[in-house]
């Protein structure tokens, strides 16, 4: 007994030292917090001097918080102040002597890039000393950590991504000031080679420069309607001139593949000389921009995806018009699963490009750091909405795709589908376009030919076995009609297996009897018209010797149930 209550007292005593070591490794990350957010001493970065050549900083309440150091800055630089609004900068990358001249056009072209590159957020920028973010869940590993740097957007120039920060510093016995980052300010130049205005803009007057409303000058608010125009009478042009070679190359392919290629391509020209012309004479402001960027690289996208498509699309029809015949026939069985694979990458490549487009609009527009993800979070129910609706066209999709790899449907097999004998002709992501043989279109949904039957008579072998069906006489004579269907198999070319074509009484009844003409034909094609031509011939030879045989009792080839009747009908 004794032996079990010290072996219990062990077991209390371990457990009791493994939640104290639990607890002594949780206990720094615990103290780091209380000390970060509680402790008296500011989060800051400590300097011997801030501006000493400057001569000039904010003070008091213009730079003790992130978002009083942005709203003196920019108030600065509305007044034309720019020497008071280079006291929002760190100049500590120049040299001392330089700080004074340098610090007002550093200002001047910072303000400039706040502007035109980015969209401040006001509602994110803390308005505490400390900058704790309070509006973040608990979630977030930095909410109610106090910070000394902040990064407020980040930009790509020519060829890096630079960030815009400010930092929290302090002088040995001063008071903590928030300032545009050292490392911001050495970039500016650069940045302002980038963001900042043409020399067309530069040679405005100043009323045209002045503010109109909503971040806008007078000159953004005429420019974006005649930008607009320019960017529609490249388009028009661009459309016209296509369709202009269109008519010269007529149904050849060059004309096909420009026909398809006209919506594309006036796009692309829409987008891109709307994009040269924000480029090159006008530097819209930040606010514009984020709408504009993500519209420009989408349209652009869009278009260069299309063009490619158009392309390919062309070539795929011109196929489908001119050999779709062709290809039904027994030699063309490579070309057939080559064109149904083709048009199988062709849906994948739509696919990759689609998603390769989206992935390319949201790196190139920083969505997730702009007014767009913004839009996209807000639209996540309606985008709930739209999936639950697009269900039924995601289900073709992978219908098609499972038709064009298992090819129990290829591009140019004869089918029999609802009673029909059609070619396929094309295989789309939700339709299929099947070619009657009358030249009719039937446009058959995915989902339902995938989960009906359907007769394919070119999957294995092209070659067709063709039925034809007489009601004759009980008293025909068989024999002769064998010898006659025999010469007609002997002549006849749609026949590709004369040694196998035969004649059968297959059935009879109080009527007559049944005989079944079998014959094969090379082809669907072939094979339609051999069948009209074998039953027309042995209708004809029965006729002859039916005719030949006369009134005698036998043999008779023609049912004579209607004379018979006549007969009866006269004796009553």
């Amino acid at each position: 007994m004794i032996a079990k209550i010290a072996a219990f007292r062990r077991s209390w005593l371990i457990v009791v030292f493994a939640l104290s070591f639990v607890i002594c490794l949780a206990a720094p990350d615990v103290s780091f917090a209380q000390s970060a957010n509680s402790s008296s001493e500011p989060y800051v970065y400590e300097v011997d001097a801030i501006n000493p050549g400057a001569g000039n900083t904010f003070s008091g309440s213009d730079n003790d918080t992130p978002q009083a150091l942005m709203e003196a800055f920019m108030e600065a630089g509305r007044n034309e102040d720019w020497r008071k609004a280079s006291g929002a900068l760190d100049l500590s990358y120049l040299p001392v002597s330089e700080q004074a001249a340098k610090g007002p056009e550093h200002a001047r072209k910072l303000h400039s890039v706040i502007k035109r590159a980015m969209t401040t957020d006001w509602a994110g920028l803390p308005d505490r000393p400390d900058a704790v973010d309070v509006t973040s869940s608990d979630k977030n590993p930095m909410a109610g950590i106090p910070r000394r740097n902040l990064m407020l957007a980040r930009v790509s120039t020519s060829d890096r991504s630079v960030s815009i920060r400010m930092h929290r510093l302090q002088v040995d016995g001063g008071e903590p000031v928030w300032l545009f980052a050292s490392q911001t300010v050495e970039n500016v130049p650069e940045l302002y080679e980038r963001f900042g205005p043409t020399e067309f803009e530069q040679k405005m007057p100043p009323w045209l420069r002045a503010p109109a409303f909503w971040t806008l000058a007078w000159w953004e608010v005429i420019a974006i309607p005649l930008v607009l125009l320019v960017a529609l009478l490249a388009a028009a042009a661009t459309w016209a001139g296509i369709r202009a070679f269109c008519r010269k190359f007529g149904k050849k392919l060059p004309g096909r593949i420009l026909a398809a290629m006209k919506a594309p391509a006036a796009i692309l020209a829409f987008a891109g000389t709307f994009a040269v012309v924000r480029r090159i004479v006008f530097t819209f402001s930040g606010a514009i921009n984020t709408l504009l960027d993500p519209l420009q690289t989408l349209l652009i996208v869009i278009a260069i995806a299309a063009v490619f498509l158009a392309v390919i699309e062309a070539i795929l029809d011109m196929v489908a018009d001119s050999q779709i015949d062709d290809l039904g026939k027994p030699e063309h069985e490579k070309d057939r699963n080559y064109y149904t694979t083709l048009s199988a990458i062709r849906r994948i490549v739509i696919v990759l490009l689609i998603l390769l487009g989206i992935g390319i609009v949201l790196i190139q527009t920083d969505v997730t750091d702009t007014l767009g993800f913004s839009l996209l979070a807000g639209a996540g129910m309606f985008s709930l909405v739209l999936a639950f609706a697009a269900r039924r066209m995601l289900s073709d999709i992978m219908a098609s795709m499972q038709i064009a790899f298992a090819k129990t449907a290829r591009i140019g097999d004869a089918v029999e589908f609802n009673g029909e004998w059609c070619y396929v002709e094309k295989i789309g992501f939700t339709h299929l376009r099947l070619r009657t043989w009358d030249d009719r279109r039937i446009m058959a949904p995915v989902a339902s030919f995938v989960q009906s039957s359907f007769e394919n008579w070119t999957k294995q072998d092209a070659s067709l076995l063709k039925l034809a069906h007489l009601r004759l006489d009980h008293r025909a004579d068989v024999d002769a009609l064998r010898k006659e269907f025999a010469r007609f198999v002997d002549d006849e070319d749609g026949i590709c297996d004369k040694e196998n074509a035969k004649i059968q009484v297959v059935d009879h009844d109080a009527t007559g009897m049944w005989l079944r003409l079998i014959a094969r034909a090379p082809d669907p094609a072939t094979g339609w018209d051999m069948h009209c031509r074998m039953r027309e011939y042995m209708l004809a030879a029965a006729a002859r010797l039916d005719a030949a045989a006369g009134n005698e009792p036998a043999p008779a080839y023609l049912p004579r149930e209607r004379e018979v009747r006549i007969d009866l009908a006269d004796k009553g």
